[in-house]
C-alpha cells in the first residue's frame, strides 16, 4: 500500500519529537515543538496533536494513516501515566484515549520512551546480540531498561529499570510514597539545571553546567559530585544484572566525553565482570525511532 504512512510520537518532559514514515521504514519528514510544560498536561497533548496533523499534511498529503506509535516518559496506562511528574497532570491524563478520539480509528500502541529506545538498540543498534544487556538513559529524567533475549523486561507493572526512584542512601527519606524520585532529581537534567541555575544565578541547563565544568572548577565539582552518585547505582545495576554491554543514550550523551570515563571508573573498580560501557548507536532520537516501530509493527501485521 504506496499511500500509507505511519505516526511517531515521542512525548519528552522539555520536547515533542514527531517523524512521519512509510511502510518501507523511511522517515518522510520530523518535526519538534516545546513540550509546553509550564501550561500543562492538555495543552502539551494539544500542541502535539496540531503538529502531528501539521507534519501529515506537509509530508503525506492525502495518504492513510496506518497507525500511530507513542513514547512518553512515565508509564502509560489505560486512565493515565504512572510515574511521570515532569508535566502536571501528565499523570491523569488518559493518553491512549485522547489520542483515539484525535485519529479516529488509527490504531495506537503506546510504551515507554526509554523502553522503546532500548528495543530499538536491542534490535538495530548498540546492543544487537548482547544478552542481557542495558540501556541506560540520562536525560531530563533518569531510568534503565534490561534487555533479555533480544526482549526488553517491563516487570510486573511495566516500571522495571526506573532507578530514578533509587534511594541515594541509609538517611534517605524520600521515595515514590513521599513524591520523590530521588536519584533522578540529584543527578539527571532537570536537577542538575537547578543546581547550575543556583550556581550561576541565572536559568540555566544540564548541557549549560557541562561547558561551564571545563573551565570552572565549582561547576566541575558539581558534576563530579553528580557523575560519582550516578555511576554507584550504575555499578550496582551491573553487578544485579551482569549484563555483557551497558548502552548509554539521552541528552547528557552530549557531553559523553565527561560522562562515559566515569562510570567506566567505577564499573572497573566495583564490577566482577565490568560490561563494555557505550553511548546507544540512536542516543539522541531511540525513543522516537520506538515510536515508529511500534507503529510499523502494527501496520505490517
Amino acid at each position: 500500500m504506496p499511500s500509507t504512512v505511519v505516526l511517531g510520537i515521542d512525548f519528552g518532559g522539555t520536547k515533542v519529537a514527531l517523524a512521519v514514515g512509510d511502510l518501507a521504514g523511511d522517515r518522510l519528514g520530523t518535526a519538534v515543538i516545546p513540550a509546553a510544560a509550564e501550561s500543562g498536561a492538555a495543552a502539551s497533548l494539544a500542541g502535539a496533536i496540531e503538529a502531528a496533523r501539521r507534519l501529515l499534511d506537509r509530508v503525506a498529503p492525502g495518504r492513510e494513516l496506518a497507525g500511530v506509535g507513542v513514547s512518553t516518559f512515565g508509564i502509560p496506562g489505560p486512565d493515565g501515566v504512572a510515574l511521570a511528574p515532569a508535566i502536571d497532570g501528565w499523570a491523569d491524563l488518559a493518553l491512549h484515549r485522547e489520542l483515539g478520539a484525535a485519529f479516529s480509528g488509527v490504531p495506537i500502541r503506546l510504551v515507554t520512551d526509554v523502553k522503546a529506545a532500548a528495543q530499538v538498540e536491542a534490535a538495530r543498534g548498540a546492543l544487537v546480540g548482547c544478552d542481557p544487556a542495558v540501556y541506560l538513559n540520562l536525560g531530563t529524567g533518569l531510568a534503565a531498561a534490561i534487555i533479555a533475549g533480544g526482549t526488553v523486561i517491563a516487570g510486573r507493572h511495566g516500571a522495571s529499570g526506573e532507578i530514578g526512584y533509587n534511594l541515594r542512601g541509609v538517611g534517605d527519606r524520600g521515595g515514590y510514597a513521599a513524591g520523590s524520585a530521588s536519584l533522578e532529581e540529584a543527578v539527571a537534567g532537570r536537577g542538575l539545571g537547578e543546581r547550575a541555575s543556583a550556581l550561576l544565578g541565572r536559568p540555566s541547563s544540564a548541557a549549560e553546567l557541562f561547558t561551564l565544568a571545563r573551565h570552572d572548577a565549582a561547576a566541575q565539582g558539581l558534576v563530579a559530585e553528580a557523575l560519582d552518585e550516578l555511576a554507584v547505582h550504575v555499578a550496582n545495576l551491573a553487578i544485579a544484572i551482569d549484563p555483557a554491554r551497558i548502552a548509554v543514550g539521552g541528552g547528557l550523551t552530549a557531553s559523553a566525553d565527561v560522562l562515559l570515563p566515569a562510570l567506566r571508573r567505577r564499573l572497573a573498580q566495583a564490577v566482577p565482570f565490568p560490561p563494555e560501557l557505550v553511548t546507544a548507536r540512536f542516543d539522541q532520537d531511540g525513543a522516537l525511532r520506538g515510536a515508529i516501530a511500534l507503529a510499523l509493527d502494527h501496520a505490517l501485521a
